[in-house]
């Protein structure tokens, strides 16, 4: 890097400096880090906050900012760096010197809300790719509704080589490649080194080439030459494609004995390792220490943004669409959605329809989505199965943004990345579907969403042995109980059309966390005459009492083995047995009542409580106190729905004689 390239005044070198001299303090402070990440990627990431990225630190939200997403999370005190450096006013000095300690700001690896500028949670490979695909295609489409006068912003992201080898990074590159996200920009940082060594152990993969072949346009720049990496961005801003900028780096940039080895990545460099790195790039000053001259300097790029934001103010306090661009960006304009959906469950209580609760669902989207305009749906490629797509919506694509069906394709663990990224970027509220039993796919994203408390709807259908011929391969016996044990998540299995548009009114209104909703392919009866209420916010019900006596026998059960519990109360009342039936429709909801009315569900001691579900039972005993469950224990089988029930003795029969054996 030449000396005398400046930036605010200050030689870049030593812009680039206070990046790695705090990184590298930190990690040692801490005893535990990847310096390595941040000493390569120190003049890249000082290039693109000093003459790229549009933000003003005084103002962290706000909602035409660039975003800036570290994909490659574990190299975090980059980040950090740059926010304190910058100005962010959380992000102090103290705050880096508590690096990856209990109760700071500055975990060991970034997590949204935990500091203004985290944009998103990384760590997990290739995640932040994934979301900042679905950052992209939110700015397209507030784009194209809002115009350029309220929404015109990039999205920026510094990507790894294990970001690029993680099998999510081709969902993801492809599924922006057919988006044309031309204002997506990728910086690579192109080390050749992951922890065990050279890339070449393990990879033999022509990234650029691969990059190409997706749609992308590729660069490549020296990522340590300030002009040259400056060079490569501004020709990344004027493409009409995502880009790949294929930053050239060393890791651990500077030290004298680890920099271009895997033993920079994740340790401490220790005192004479980072000594002799400080010395090689110059670096005179103390532990977190930055002198005047270098801090006055970052503390101007921070600053750099505000007459751009102020800009953007005056025009949209001018905009006519200010208003409807503030309640967007709010992402708490859903109830005219939720009254549509009760309007809705009170038709289908009266109709009482005999349907797939996959078609509720759709029934339920078609109710809703005009009332709702920051609603985005999308499915992986089976948007007849799932029942996603509204009546009369266009999809999103190229030539039209404001289409709001998204074709993610094949692609379940980057549509679900994707959208944690659109939930993030504020102004949608991203639904997608898929079957239930590839929610393994989607998993890790759906963790992730879980964790950062964001607003997404995975919708998920053909939620069991019901699915019949497809067999085991497809019918998820695990998923529910695996989802249902995941924090923050909560996990809808409705059981009737009513019970449906109920549970997506939940839903919406939960912009702490995402939701399942998982949903049958077959047909099961209406069960529910009353939508008065909404009783599914309760997580468990009584639908149906006991008669004749104190209830000896409770069934509790969840979608469409709800009415095989209520066919089996029937056949034990008329054998002179009380019995009464619970809908569960939400275990985590019902985990949040009060203990009196979670005494009241479960009932006396003397009761036989049974639960049915066509899925294993973990979580079940717990929930509900049970004596019995009648469930799955083993994979499924190929064959109709019906005949797959009774193999698995998954029937009312079975129910009736479990009961009475019990009693």
């Amino acid at each position: 890097m030449s000396k005398s390239e400046m930036i605010e005044g200050v030689e870049a070198r030593h812009m680039a400096g206070a990046i790695r001299a705090l990184a590298m303090d930190a990690v040692e402070q801490a005893k535990s880090g990847h310096p390595g990440m941040p000493m390569g990627m120190a003049d890249v990431a000082t290039v693109l906050f000093s003459q790229f990225l549009k933000f003003d630190a005084a103002e962290p939200r706000w909602a035409d900012r660039d975003r800036f997403v570290l994909s490659a999370g574990h190299g975090s005190m980059l980040l950090y760096a740059l926010l304190h450096l910058s100005g962010y006013e959380d992000m102090t000095l103290d705050e880096l010197k508590n690096f990856r300690q209990l109760g700071s700001k500055t975990p060991g690896h970034p997590e949204y809300g935990h500091a203004e500028g985290v944009e998103t949670t990384t760590g997990p490979l290739g995640q932040g790719l994934a979301n900042a695909v679905g950052m992209a295609m939110a700015e397209a489409h507030l784009n194209a509704r809002f115009g350029d006068e309220l929404v015109d912003h990039r999205t920026w992201v510094i990507a790894g080589d294990g970001c690029l080898m993680e099998g999510i990074s081709q969902e993801a590159l492809t599924l922006a490649g057919k988006q044309k996200l031309n204002k997506l920009i990728v910086l690579w940082d192109d080390n050749n080194i992951s922890i065990d060594g050279a890339i070449s152990l393990a990879d033999v993969t022509d990234q650029k080439a691969r990059f190409a072949a997706s749609g992308w346009n590729v660069l490549a720049c020296d990522g340590h030459d300030v002009e040259d990496v400056a060079r490569a961005l501004e020709a990344a801003t004027r493409s009409d494609k995502p880009v790949l900028v294929a930053c050239k780096t060393t890791i651990g940039y500077g030290a004298p004995k680890r920099a271009g080895t895997a033993k920079a990545h994740g340790e401490a460099l220790g005192a004479e390792e980072l000594a002799g790195a400080k010395a090689a790039i110059g670096w005179k000053h103390g532990p977190f220490e930055i002198p005047e001259d270098v801090a006055a300097a970052w503390l101007r790029v921070g600053a750099r943004g505000a007459a751009a934001r102020e800009l953007w103010e005056q025009r949209l306090k001018a905009s006519e669409k200010q208003d409807e661009f503030a309640s967007a960006m709010k992402s708490g304009n859903v109830e005219a959605a939720v009254m549509a959906l009760g309007m809705h469950a009170a038709k289908m209580a009266s109709d009482k329809p005999a349907m797939a609760t996959r078609a509720s669902s759709g029934a339920a989207i078609d109710a809703m989505f005009a009332q709702a305009p920051e609603l985005m749906g999308g499915s992986a490629d089976l948007t007849g199965s799932n029942n996603t797509q509204a009546k009369g919506v266009a999809d999103f694509m190229p030539e039209n943004r404001l289409g709001r069906y998204v074709r993610w394709g094949i692609r379940e663990h980057a549509m679900a990345a994707a959208m944690n990224g659109m939930a993030l970027h504020g102004g949608v509220i991203p639904f997608g579907g898929t079957f239930l039993s590839f929610a393994d796919y989607s998993r890790p994203a759906i963790r992730l969403g879980a964790l950062m408390g964001i607003r997404v709807v995975h919708v998920m259908t053909h939620d069991s042995i019901g699915l019949g011929e497809d067999g085991p391969t497809h019918q998820p016996v695990e998923q529910i109980a695996a989802l249902r044990c995941m924090p923050n998540l909560a996990v809808f299995r409705p059981a009737d059309a009513v019970e449906a548009a109920e549970c997506w009114q939940l839903a919406l209104l939960r912009d702490n966390g995402p939701s399942i909703m998982a949903l049958s392919r077959q047909s099961t009866p209406g069960l529910r005459g009353d939508a008065s209420e909404n009783l599914s916010a309760r997580g468990a019900y009584e639908l149906l009492p006991a008669e004749g006596g104190a209830a000896r026998v409770a069934l509790f059960s969840t979608g469409t083995e709800v009415a095989l519990a209520v066919k089996a109360r029937e056949a034990l009342q008329a054998e002179g047995i009380p019995t009464r039936v619970i809908s569960a429709p939400c275990f985590e909801l019902f985990e949040q009542q009060s203990e009196e009315y979670q005494d009241e569900i479960c009932g006396e001691d003397e009761e036989v409580r049974i639960g049915i579900e066509a899925a294993v039972g973990q979580g079940w005993f717990e929930a509900f106190g049970l004596d019995a469950f009648i469930g799955m224990s083993e994979f499924g089988a190929s064959a109709p729905a019906k005949d797959v029930y009774a193999h698995f003795g998954i029937t009312a029969e079975g129910i009736v004689e479990t009961a009475k054996a019990l009693l």
